[in-house]
């Protein structure tokens, strides 16, 4: 049985193969491929409208419990 997660944008449970682990890099917000850098991760699923709606709902300070100043690489990546 797969580990279920919490996308922040929809909240909506998924498998953890289904969704992106995004992490903190000095108040920027980047996507974590590997699935294993070290620290704090949230998740998202890899679409625009969780993306937007994290951004909107201010969701990645909340999750990765820090100051983000920068969502615009996860943002530029998913939107295309």
């Amino acid at each position: 049985m797969e580990p279920v997660r919490t996308c922040i944008g929809c909240r909506q449970r998924s498998d953890k193969s289904a969704l992106l682990r995004v992490i903190n890099v000095d108040g920027r917000v980047e996507a974590d491929i590997s699935g294993s850098a070290p620290g704090r991760g949230a998740w998202l699923h890899p679409t625009p409208e969780c993306c937007n709606e994290a951004v909107k709902r201010r969701a990645f300070g909340r999750a990765l419990r820090a100051e983000i100043t920068d969502t615009e690489t996860i943002t530029q990546r998913l939107n295309g």
